[in-house]
């Protein structure tokens, strides 16, 4: 009875770990450059599965002050109806229960003409019931706790993924803004060494006259 239970667990324990190595990293990162209005598909297998993920610009060739618009996000379900929407952000998280299979459009809109770079990651979870996991009583709750454990590593892979974005987004605007620094300040030197030649001229005009009427 004991090697019977031993070998049930070799077995379940074998099973859980091809699983996770099959399930881990089916996260869909891509980076998209938005024009005007670009849009991302992404296919739903089952009704209720949740939809996560997250998206960053990363790089772009104008500074963003305190009125840009930003950008805007709206998922569509496959049967056309708004099941998410961000308004003007730089960058953003969306969590939401499928309400039907099929395929969701992700559609970035960009109110600029400069085209602007997005990191977008996204993550379909699955989380089995009893309807369509084993049969054996023994596999139902592995295969739920399998599943939930699956989507919990997900989880942390997609936020990882959310930080390096937005860190690379930070690395960006530093060095853009230190460029216009730099570039600031040499034309503020600029500026002071043409004054003070123009003031040079000046001076030797007005000395150069003072001394034509000393002389008459």
């Amino acid at each position: 009875m004991e090697g019977r239970h031993k070998e049930w667990s070799g077995k379940a324990l074998m099973l859980m770990g091809l699983l996770l190595v099959t399930f881990v990293g089916k996260i869909a990162s891509l980076s998209v450059t938005v024009n005007d209005i670009e849009c991302v598909y992404e296919y739903v297998l089952y009704e209720d599965d949740t939809v996560s993920g997250n998206f960053v610009v990363v790089d772009h060739d104008i500074f963003w002050g305190s009125d840009h618009p930003g950008l805007d996000l709206i998922v569509t379900s496959p049967g056309g109806n708004t099941v998410h929407t961000s308004k003007g952000t730089s960058g953003d998280k969306f969590e939401f229960k499928a309400p039907r299979s099929g395929m969701y459009k992700f559609c970035f809109h960009n109110p600029y003409s400069t085209p602007e770079t997005v990191s977008f990651n996204i993550h379909v979870g699955h989380i089995p019931n009893e309807h369509n996991i084993a049969k054996d009583e023994h596999l139902d709750p592995i295969n739920v706790k399998i599943a939930e454990l699956r989507e919990a590593l997900e989880s942390v892979t997609l936020e990882q993924k959310y930080l390096k974005a937005r860190d690379v987004r930070h690395r960006h605007t530093n060095e853009s803004t230190r460029r216009r620094v730099v570039m600031y300040t040499v034309g503020e030197y600029i500026a002071l060494a043409a004054a003070s030649a123009l003031q040079v001229v000046y001076i030797r005009k007005l000395f150069s006259k003072s001394v034509g009427y000393n002389r008459v």
